[in-house]
């Protein structure tokens, strides 16, 4: 067997194949699983980018290589943030990405070297700490505590480390703590970001799922953003295209020159006939997006409900497909999701696959449909599981 790179030794197994295999594994055995663990969404795109897709597939013109993309798609993506306050030069300021998690394990990359640190959300979204061993990098986690509201509390990143810091990756609305940032949490991190000469890097996926009458905040609306920083998108969550792997990095054009560059040496671009569909769907999916988001809260308030008449209250969230939720006290996350698993047939996330903050809860994707959810409940109710005597503030 040949040896395999150090690298790799910084890479183990998700907790998301670990699940899925028990899951294979009780399904084999007879049980009934109702998963809730991965946030795959369930529904369909709108039909008309479906059509869309189909028709352009039909066109044997669009079988070759697209390189860096087509200019439609970086046209509508820059119409598109127009909605959030922000002016973009689709030729300069936006890369397209084979979903954003193309973006978020390569960036670093090209700004870091072995040892360098990047600052990162504890808990936060799995494939940033990914992103950061493989550039070899060290993560320095910003713990997202419920005293703090679950945001990051700049002040108390030592000097040394700020100084060192290459990057700070943000992401709101978050996954996995559902929770949305105010401007002046952006205004804070622009000027963090010049007094240490570092790149934000801001997840904004969740956009369109924003729940009670809020708007979302993108971190390039704030003044200063761009000088400092970038944003991903996706369409994977907004648009129910998860499977079609497409999204952008937009913002700071030295970044984005960078980025393009490395990624010039890693793929030839994305099928053109889904390219022409993401274009349509950033360009014609707004009644869309609000559909879909009415869909996920009255998701939300149907199991939030149906938990707290069982004795776990939760409140709900702002914000994404996900519940984040405080497990019994002196339980651990992995246990009582193996708990549910084995008692209810009921398939969470345990929260400290995000980050040691993130022991003490689980998180709960929202991607099944009412029927389902409320099965879901029913059953955590015969299990006779523990339920947590005080509830988290998501």
């Amino acid at each position: 067997m040949v040896d395999t790179a150090r690298r790799m030794n910084q890479l183990p197994t998700l907790i998301f194949n670990e699940l899925l295999a028990y899951k294979k594994k009780k399904i084999k055995e007879g049980s009934r699983m109702i998963d809730l663990s991965i946030g795959s969404p369930d529904q369909a795109p709108p039909a008309f980018v479906m059509e869309e897709m189909a028709q352009n597939a039909a066109d044997p013109r669009q079988y070759g290589y697209t390189i860096s993309g087509i200019g439609a798609f970086y046209q509508a993506a820059a119409r598109y943030y127009e909605q959030f306050g922000v002016k973009l030069d689709p030729e300069h300021e936006i890369i397209q990405l084979a979903g954003s998690q193309d973006g978020i394990i390569h960036l670093p990359l090209v700004f870091c070297n072995p040892g360098d640190i990047i600052l990162v959300p504890d808990p936060g979204y799995t494939a940033y700490e990914s992103g950061v061993k493989l550039a070899e990098a060290v993560p320095y986690p910003m713990p997202l505590l419920e005293e703090n509201g679950f945001m990051p509390d700049l002040s108390k990143i030592p000097e040394e480390v700020a100084k060192k810091a290459k990057m700070m990756m943000l992401n709101f609305p978050g996954n996995p703590i559902p929770v949305l940032a105010e401007k002046k949490f952006f205004e804070e991190a622009v000027r963090f970001a010049k007094q240490y000469d570092l790149v934000v890097v801001h997840d904004f996926a969740y956009c369109e799922l924003v729940f009670n009458g809020k708007k979302p905040v993108s971190f390039l609306s704030v003044a200063g953003a761009k000088d400092v920083g970038v944003e991903f998108n996706s369409l994977s969550k907004s648009f129910n295209l998860a499977g079609a792997r497409i999204g952008f990095l937009a913002g700071n054009r030295e970044v984005i020159r960078l980025f393009a560059q490395m990624k010039s040496h890693m793929d030839y671009g994305i099928f053109e006939p889904v390219q022409r569909a993401a274009a349509a769907a950033l360009a014609n999916g707004r009644e869309f997006a609000r559909r879909n988001a009415a869909l996920y809260e009255k998701r939300r308030d149907l199991f939030v409900s149906g938990l707290s008449r069982i004795g776990w209250e939760i409140r709900p969230s702002d914000a994404t497909m996900f519940l984040w939720a405080k497990i019994p006290e002196g339980k651990k996350s992995l246990a009582f999701t193996y708990e549910l698993m084995d008692k209810a047939g009921v398939v969470v996330t345990p929260g400290n696959a995000f980050g040691p903050h993130g022991e003490g809860y689980v998180r709960i994707a929202l991607v099944q449909d009412e029927e389902r959810l409320m099965e879901a409940v029913r059953r955590i109710e015969k299990s006779g599981v523990h339920m947590p005597q005080k509830s988290g503030l998501l």
